[in-house]
């Protein structure tokens, strides 16, 4: 009999242990999402990643069911707010909008706080439209020649603004002085909206922006557009010439957005994200507010984006060599 009650109580042990660990699973096994997700953002307000991550916000709020904050981390050309997801718990409630600066910064910055291709995962891309040459109404030049002739008169005075060291509006502007063969001075910003907002006030004498930060205020008459940087004509400005025809041979150019999570989300969470992300990217509420600023949407799958990512950091490798560009 005491046997049989040893016995007893072993099986009893075992089967409170199954039970617990029964109980800790399904507890643990929370549905995705579980709780608000915060969308980082590693810009300043105002620029084109800000708009595609504040229109892109709502609507996953929507699809998710948990509220969904845009949360503004600028700073080192975008690597501060791209650390902090690298960091973040990998549960995919921590996101990261960001722009082709991601690629650009791991070849620009020698050591980064972060492995750009194993600490953050991608999820999907989200959007991607040509640049345009803006100059604040008080610069001389009319035209793309122009502009360069200015340029080559007054080496090193003439002054651009960028979105940051390294961010794509700083890489595209040393392409075309590269291309170009003169110098600016280089006046960068914790992301394209101020640095916009300087150019509007004259505290800068130009830009090579994304349509959608600088668009506005060429409609408004307070920046002058002199040529748009597709490979043709830009359907929103079809009688502004290319740069190519404007005389700087061969120069194209424009900024792409994509979203990422922290490396070791769980795969349940990423395709959930991808497959509402797309839904929503594929949905007239966000083409046609996208075609109105130039963003053509172009969702794909994590690995296509993966690809893309390792072919953008192979690309702007040599780009970034060449043009002796370093962080600030």
């Amino acid at each position: 009999m005491a046997s049989d009650g040893k016995g007893q109580r072993r099986t009893g042990l075992v089967l409170a242990t199954a039970l617990a660990s029964v109980v800790y699973a399904t507890a643990g096994a929370q549905p995705y999402p579980s709780r608000p997700i915060r969308v980082v953002v590693p810009f300043a307000p105002g620029g084109a990643v800000d708009l595609v991550a504040r229109t892109l916000a709502p609507r996953l709020n929507e699809a998710l069911g948990q509220p969904v904050v845009v949360d503004n981390r600028g700073g080192a050309g975008g690597t501060v707010g791209t650390d902090i997801v690298a960091k973040a718990r990998p549960d995919g409630h921590t996101l990261l909008v960001a722009s082709m600066g991601v690629a650009v910064n791991a070849v620009l910055y020698p050591k980064l706080p972060y492995d750009t291709l194993k600490d953050i995962a991608p999820v999907t891309t989200l959007g991607e439209q040509p640049n345009i040459v803006v100059v604040h109404p008080s610069v001389s030049a009319k035209s793309v020649g122009e502009l360069v002739a200015l340029a080559r008169s007054k080496p090193g005075q003439v002054s651009y603004a960028s979105g940051g060291v390294g961010s794509n509006t700083h890489l595209v502007t040393l392409l075309f002085l590269h291309m170009a063969r003169v110098e600016m001075l280089h006046v960068p910003y914790k992301g394209l909206g101020p640095a916009i907002a300087d150019l509007v006030g004259g505290q800068v004498q130009l830009a090579i922006s994304n349509v959608s930060t600088a668009a506005p205020h060429v409609k408004s008459g307070r920046l002058r557009l002199l040529a748009v940087t597709s490979a043709k004509r830009f359907p929103l400005f079809p009688d502004t010439p290319t740069v190519d025809e404007a005389g700087v041979k061969g120069y194209e150019s424009s900024g792409w957005y994509g979203l990422w999570v922290t490396a070791g989300t769980p795969r349940s969470a990423i395709v959930r994200l991808n497959q509402e992300t797309t839904t929503i990217l594929n949905s007239a509420a966000v083409r046609d507010p996208f075609d109105s600023q130039g963003l053509q949407a172009i969702p794909t799958s994590p690995e296509a984006f993966g690809k893309r990512l390792r072919e953008e950091i192979k690309m702007w490798g040599p780009v970034v060599k060449a043009s002796g560009a370093k962080p600030e």
